[in-house]
């Protein structure tokens, strides 16, 4: 089959990046549209990338120390009523539960939007005394926020995350964690989804509702649009009052905890996807990839079993490595489809066997990233790959982080910044006041907001202005479109 013939149904990026993506979504069977308004059908290909998003992050908050627990999904409405800020941050996106069968509930159940108040109430059991500290708690789980707008992975009314909960001693504990979790999350994504990220702190309309302060890793897309992609919350003690969450200490003195909480969703996916994609379809980051290599054999009838032997050995060896490779033996369509197929799928690496190359003692090796072809001898084969694949990681990241050097600006008024906005988006570096007035302002002129007050670069320079109010500037930060 030919390959434009094949890729029929992927609008190009260029032409339409929005439709590009659901486009790919859908032709690469990572999910697809549920019954459910909102909702999505995760796919098995798209739940094994998210199962290695998933396994990377929860082997780090192993190793600093957290362990898993669940909390029920169901929040009764008067622990939402506890925290003020919380509440009315959430309501527009909570659905309730008002019956059960025909008999009305004596109390609303919201499905949660988030867990600290349920969490908050099994925590006021849990710590009586200064030894039953830290608490240091993960939970995987579903969340509902009954979004207006959908889009795959990115925002959906139900989706996958998890988040971490966590009772310290003292403020300092809280603080040092809240920024411990922060860090994890950006070492993860660039190491393993090769997505490099903006760590920072997100302005007072910004920051998660009930905390004290909100921190963020943002991505940067393709298409010059940001996203967040994980935030770390400092909650202080405003839960732990609410929710009469009190230790007794050292010195015999009843006191508050100090608390955080911090997430990732399946958002990530979506992440991957519009960070590394191209007009052929995924570009999987060898480490989360649900298939590194696959090995595609090339023969005729009377080579068949030769070649698919061989195949077959290949395949055997590279699994014993650990590696994680799937031979398509398929009879049914031609090595061309097959080539095609797993391109839009993103495998990182693809091996082709056929008879010459078994009599010269070779395979080919095709890189997903650029199409580049190597002849790889066979007896180097497994410890060929596993470089190739630490490479190929490298390589991607590094483009990466070149695409964010280049969608990165700076922006000293208003019409600069919405200039930058409608040619090419992307970060802008722009001295803002620290005035709510003034944010706003720019989101309503530009649509964008403040990503984050990096924590590197964000010290003003010397005679740096907010780009609307012309004063001098209290941060200098990154703006950008998001999704």
């Amino acid at each position: 089959m030919a390959k434009k013939e094949f890729e029929q149904g992927i609008t190009s990026q260029d032409e339409d990046f929005s439709q590009w993506y659901i486009d790919t979504v859908l032709k690469a069977e990572m999910a697809d549209y549920s019954c459910v308004r909102g909702c999505m059908n995760i796919r098995p290909y798209g739940y094994a990338l998210w199962e290695h998003i998933r396994d990377a992050f929860d082997q780090r908050f192993k190793a600093t120390g957290h362990q898993n627990a669940y909390f029920p999904m169901f929040v009764p409405e008067s622990f939402l009523q506890k925290e003020a800020e919380h509440v009315e941050g959430f309501a527009p996106e909570v659905p309730w539960v008002t019956h059960v069968g025909e008999e009305k509930l004596t109390e609303r159940l919201a499905i949660r939007p988030t867990s600290e108040t349920v969490i908050c109430a099994a925590y006021a059991n849990w710590v009586k005394s200064y030894r039953d500290l830290p608490i240091l708690i993960n939970q995987w789980a579903n969340v509902v926020r009954w979004e207006k707008r959908t889009r795959m992975f990115l925002r959906t009314s139900e989706f996958l995350w998890q988040e971490g909960h966590t009772c310290h001693r003292t403020e300092e504990e809280a603080r040092e964690e809240t920024m411990r979790m922060l860090r994890v999350y950006n070492e993860c994504c660039e190491n393993e989804l090769a997505v490099p990220t903006v760590m920072g702190q997100k302005s007072e309309s910004e920051k998660f509702a009930g905390a004290v302060d909100t921190y963020s890793i943002e991505a940067m897309l393709a298409d010059g649009n940001a996203l967040q992609a994980g935030t770390s919350h400092f909650l202080g003690q405003n839960f732990a009052k609410a929710f009469e969450i009190k230790f007794l200490d050292e010195d015999n003195i009843e006191k508050y905890v100090w608390q955080t909480s911090w997430g990732v969703s399946t958002r990530l996916v979506g992440a991957v996807i519009m960070s590394h994609g191209d007009n052929a379809g995924l570009i999987m980051p060898p480490r989360i990839a649900p298939i590194q290599v696959v090995i595609v054999p090339v023969y005729q009838e009377a080579t068949k079993t030769l070649v698919l032997e061989e195949a077959l050995k290949v395949e055997a060896e590279l699994k014993a490595a650990g590696i994680r490779v799937k031979c398509d033996a398929r009879e049914t369509v031609r090595p061309g489809f097959k080539f095609n197929e797993w391109e839009l799928k993103g495998v990182p690496l693809r091996i082709e066997i056929g008879p010459r190359d078994i009599e010269k003692g070779h395979v080919v090796v095709a890189r997903r990233i650029d199409k580049e072809k190597a002849f790889v001898p066979r007896a180097e084969l497994v410890p060929a790959i596993s470089k190739a694949l630490d490479v190929f990681h490298a390589d991607l990241l590094a483009r990466a982080k070149q695409r964010v050097s280049d969608l990165t600006s700076e922006a000293a008024t208003l019409d600069e910044l919405s200039a930058i906005l409608s040619e090419k988006r992307g970060f802008v570096w722009a001295g803002w006041d620290g005035s709510s007035e003034t944010e706003e302002k720019v989101k309503e002129a530009t649509k964008a907001t403040i990503r984050n007050i990096p924590l590197e670069g964000s010290e003003p320079t010397a005679g740096l202005k907010d780009l609307v109010s012309g004063q001098p500037a209290k941060y200098r930060v990154l703006f950008a479109r998001a999704y």
